[in-house]
């Protein structure tokens, strides 16, 4: 889709997440966490893997209707956080459960880099819809 790039997102720069592999049916990415994403009780916060679980598997999913001029947008979100970390890479891994015409349903885990722990993990679901309906910020701020 011309002018649409699904790494580009001041969001997912602001939070810290890089993609390292994108296809139709998985995405691998990590984030190095640390001080800037904790709460006022000194662990990272939720929202942090909830944005990565909601980031990975709507780049995933969007790669995944590209070819018909479509994206997928989240509508349900799920995310577990597993155990705390004050600090670290963690990895993430999303993965589809279910690619539709309308809708998809993604896995996502994050696991630390270090230990190879379960930090969070959810599920979410998308759906499909034309792009040229969506406004694109990219565009604008490009």
């Amino acid at each position: 889709m011309p002018g649409f790039d699904v790494f580009r997102s001041a969001f997912v720069e602001a939070v810290g997440l890089r993609f390292t592999e994108v296809a139709e049916k998985r995405v691998r990415g990590e984030m190095l966490l640390g001080a800037e994403h904790h709460t006022p009780w000194g662990v990272v916060h939720g929202g942090v893997y909830t944005a990565a679980v909601e980031s990975a598997a709507t780049v995933g999913a969007s790669a995944a209707v590209a070819d018909r001029d479509q994206v997928a947008v989240g509508v349900a979100n799920s995310t577990d956080f597993i155990r705390p970390i004050t600090a670290g890479t963690v990895q993430v891994l999303a993965e589809a459960i279910q690619q539709g015409r309308s809708q998809q349903l993604w896995q996502v885990a994050v696991t630390s880099a270090d230990t190879g722990k379960l930090i969070a993990h959810g599920q979410l679901r998308l759906a499909n819809v034309p792009a040229a309906e969506l406004p694109n910020t990219l565009r604008q701020h490009s």
